[in-house]
């Protein structure tokens, strides 16, 4: 068995190069510059890791692998538009440094690009691949409109915005599991149950994410922390202070919202502390986490080779990046 870091290094000797053409290098370079940002491969790991836990990894489970990282990265070009987001681990975000219409082509020859892999997959499992993968991409895309909704809105509740979490974040986690699960000949309850792991490690990490954005490093975080707050974005943060601060603190929040003050970052990160909204968002990722974990304890697999799973997931939710 591998462990995560372990898989990582395999999965970028494969993965580091170039995937798309030398001519028209205005569309493409903008493409390959995401990816060479690096960033922590978890998706494409993930699927290396669902299909080692039913045997050897095989060839194809690579080509799922890269074909999930490229969507990944497509939906994070979009994303960062959306967000107005000035950078992405640490960098420049593919916007601002090539502009926007340029970014969103990039993203689109990126998407097409992972199909190119997934064609790759032997016929054998192609159909379930592609069906799951299908399914997964929309569902992403679902995810981000409710996002996006949800900024037009001034009440959400937590149920929706957990909704909205899996849709546009947990999914593909899950998804990238159960693609290495169905390359590895797994039984369909096994596949539900490392779907069930993927998809509330998913929420757990999201709920680490939302709480890294305001009170993270940001050396180590990597993007701009308090964008969410900036930019008014709900988040686990923002919706437990809405529901449960004093009405003094409530009545602020949404003034602070409405607004632009320059120390509007420090305005709502006091009354998150206040209504001890970062103790709250530890419990609860703590709560999705053990849902994860007994859905990996009712895998059928020998628990042996389940360990490097249960190392992955303290990695993502112990994480300070």
């Amino acid at each position: 068995m591998h462990s995560f870091i372990e898989f990582s290094t395999m999965f970028q000797q494969k993965f580091d190069k170039r995937h798309f053409p030398l001519h028209t290098q205005t569309l493409y370079d903008p493409a390959q510059y995401i990816l060479q940002l690096g960033g922590k491969r978890v998706r494409p790991v993930c699927v290396l890791m669902g299909n080692e836990l039913f045997g050897d990894v095989i060839e194809d489970a690579y080509h799922a692998a890269t074909a999930i990282e490229l969507f990944h990265n497509f939906s994070l070009i979009h994303d960062d538009i959306m967000d107005k987001a000035p950078m992405r681990r640490g960098m420049e975000t593919v916007h601002q440094k090539y502009g926007e219409s340029t970014a969103l082509l990039a993203g689109d020859v990126m998407f097409v690009r992972a199909y190119e892999y997934l064609n790759k997959i032997h016929i054998n499992n192609l159909q379930k691949v592609l069906h799951l993968f299908n399914e997964t991409a929309n569902a992403v895309c679902e995810g981000q409109q409710l996002d996006m909704d949800f900024e037009n809105r001034d009440n959400v509740g937590f149920d929706e915005y957990v909704n909205m979490i899996t849709l546009k974040t947990s999914v593909l986690l899950a998804a990238s599991l159960q693609l290495g699960a169905i390359l590895g000949g797994a039984s369909e309850g096994n596949q539900r149950h490392l779907y069930g792991f993927g998809k509330n490690l998913g929420i757990a990490f999201q709920v680490q994410d939302d709480y890294l954005d305001v009170f993270g490093d940001p050396e180590k975080f990597g993007k701009q922390v308090g964008g969410d707050i900036l930019s008014n974005k709900k988040t686990f943060l923002l919706i437990h202070a809405m529901e449960t601060a004093s009405a003094e603190d409530q009545l602020a929040l949404k003034q602070l919202l409405q607004g632009n003050p320059t120390d509007k970052v420090q305005k709502v990160t006091a009354i998150f502390k206040n209504c001890k909204a970062d103790n709250w968002a530890q419990e609860l990722k703590n709560k999705y986490l053990q849902t994860a974990l007994q859905h990996l304890e009712d895998t059928a697999v020998t628990s042996a080779r389940k360990q490097p799973l249960i190392e992955l997931a303290a990695y993502l939710i112990q994480r300070e990046y």
